[in-house]
């Protein structure tokens, strides 16, 4: 069974009371970037603290090897995931590009209005946009829209 590193950091990323909000894994391991959340702001401290946790666990882990390890705040355009996002920031600003289009579109900024079974509803030019889940390739906060 292959090691998988997601899981392993989102456990211990959990267990210190922080939200994994995502991970890129660069060069094959050669940058291991995780960036965390959690209700206040993120502060040098928390990352410090995850950093060392995270350093800690992966140098026994033999399964998983990597170069280097960046720890970071999601930013203001932080990047929105899992579905229960969609609800948790429900009235903000977003930008969605989706897998396929919908209307013969693949780019849409709006605001989100929550979301529905598995659809994100998103107001955009007036009208209100059922995305599904499942179509969404990416998509950030755009707290300059």
């Amino acid at each position: 069974m292959a090691f998988d590193v997601e899981s392993f950091i989102e456990k211990m990323v959990t267990q210190l009371g922080y939200e994994l909000v995502d991970l890129e894994i660069i060069n094959h391991g050669q940058l291991l970037r995780v960036f965390i959340d959690k209700p206040e702001i993120v502060t040098i401290d928390d990352c410090v603290l995850v950093s060392n946790q995270l350093n800690h666990a992966l140098s026994v882990e033999e399964e998983f090897d990597f170069g280097r390890l960046e720890i970071s705040s999601p930013g203001v355009d932080r990047v929105i995931k899992k579905l229960e996002d969609f609800g948790r920031f429900d009235g903000e600003k977003i930008k969605i590009k989706t897998r396929s289009p919908i209307s013969n579109r693949r780019n849409f900024s709006g605001v989100l209005r929550g979301i529905k079974a598995s659809f994100i509803l998103l107001e955009f030019d007036g009208s209100i946009v059922e995305i599904d889940f499942e179509n969404i390739d990416r998509a950030r906060l755009d707290p300059v829209l």
